[in-house]
């Protein structure tokens, strides 16, 4: 990890659960979706350390609650974080597996139900894992 990059040394698996945990409604399936995929490709053995330095700076950027456009603004609030994702799966998309896609598959059907149902449909974990019910 460069000692320069805030976002890097910002990222923890607990600030991400927690980030996801409490804004993943807000944030919605796209973000939601992508920060899975990131984080579970961190989590590959045959990933190298660049990639995962990658992802901790984009998962970083996400945690991170003051970043180019504030998470808390209706519509566009996301919008630099989804950016920020997508450019990273890019950088480090030969590390999205089966493996990383199939657990990121059931971790949104365990939160938000019926992948089919439109987003505002859609309850925010209340824990890791957990599907919150209206």
């Amino acid at each position: 990890m460069r000692d320069d990059n805030k976002f890097e040394a910002a990222y923890s698996e607990t600030g991400f659960w927690e980030k996801l945990k409490d804004y993943a409604k807000g944030a919605g399936r796209e973000v939601v979706e992508k920060a899975l995929l990131l984080f579970y490709a961190a989590q590959e053995e045959d990933a190298p350390a660049w990639a995962k330095a990658t992802i901790a700076a984009a998962l970083g950027y996400f945690i991170v609650p003051l970043d180019a456009v504030a998470d808390l603004t209706p519509a566009v609030g996301y919008a630099d974080d989804l950016g920020v994702l997508v450019l990273a799966i890019a950088a480090v998309s030969r590390y999205i597996n089966d493996n990383v896609r199939s657990k990121t598959a059931d971790r949104m059907r365990a939160w938000f139900g019926d992948t089919s149902l439109p987003a505002t449909d859609a309850v925010p974990p209340n824990n890791e894992g957990d599907r919150v019910n209206k």
